[in-house]
């Protein structure tokens, strides 16, 4: 193939209708390609050796430009192209936001036995976004998630993970964040700063934030998607439980990764749907 490209959003989902175009130094088009279903183009029309340029638009993302050099080979391997969704580099609209559970995901990894991962997620949190009028520092997230909404896919983890060694469900039942400040990382991604109260504790925790977009949904309302990650210690709320294999190694890990992907609705409620 002379020309292979691979279009993505920028939380790795597939574009599946971008167009790639490419033009020659004086701007005129010498190749159109579409994408397949995986977001691929591979296209064989061989192309002089030089200059291009490359024009990689989508219906819903702003379009991205870039250069490329033909070889002598007539081979163009553009890579990997990043687009994103259309106002995603603007904040969304000021006022009230409201997570969406079910078109959200609250996630955490651990290591186990020092060579692989297990990941779990919590199945029931709610949460608010107030995006400023004004400094966008003054925006602020709460969160709250039922502790015994734990699900690893392993019955007896889980029932371990709400007892006293770990979470403590009964005596605390609701995880809480709560943000006391934003910082700008970059033209679409921000650093929110908060406390954390999980099993009694409470610590400032810092979440990288993306922002992904906002856009209209089929039910007439605005929605705005983030993801962020935080990495958290587990000795930092009181949990110091384990269990030491052979050679030192830790069943679980000290460390756990939060995963966050979350879809929010303009207003103070969600929608019917």
């Amino acid at each position: 193939m002379a020309l292979t490209a691979r279009i993505r959003t920028r939380d790795g989902w597939a574009v599946s209708h971008a167009v790639v175009t490419v033009t020659d130094m004086t701007g005129a088009q010498v190749v159109r390609a579409e994408a397949d279903g995986d977001g691929a183009v591979r296209d064989a029309t061989a192309l002089e050796p030089g200059a291009y340029t490359v024009i990689v638009t989508a219906l819903g993302y702003a379009p991205a430009a870039s250069s490329a050099i033909v070889t002598a080979s007539g081979r163009t391997e553009i890579g990997n192209v990043v687009l994103a969704r259309q106002g995603g580099t603007e904040l969304p609209p000021p006022g009230p936001w409201t997570v969406d559970p079910a078109h959200s995901s609250v996630g955490a990894v651990a290591q186990h036995l020092g060579i692989s991962s297990v990941h779990g997620r919590f199945t029931e949190f709610a949460g608010r976004i107030w995006i400023s009028p004004d400094e966008v520092s003054a925006s602020r997230v709460e969160a709250v998630i039922r502790a015994a909404s734990i699900d690893t896919g392993n019955a007896l983890r889980d029932g371990h993970l709400k007892s006293p060694d770990f979470l403590d469900v009964e005596a605390y039942p609701e995880l809480t964040y709560r943000s006391t400040g934003l910082t700008p990382a970059g033209s679409d991604r921000w650093t929110v700063h908060g406390e954390l109260t999980m099993h009694g504790v409470v610590r400032p925790v810092d979440l990288d934030l993306a922002y992904l977009g906002t856009g209209a949904d089929p039910w007439g309302g605005t929605r705005a998607a983030f993801r962020a990650t935080a990495e958290l210690h587990r000795e930092d709320f009181a949990m110091h439980y384990n269990q030491v294999v052979q050679a030192g190694i830790a069943a679980i890990g000290t460390k756990l990764r939060v995963e966050l992907d979350v879809q929010a609705v303009q207003g103070e409620a969600l929608p019917a749907m």
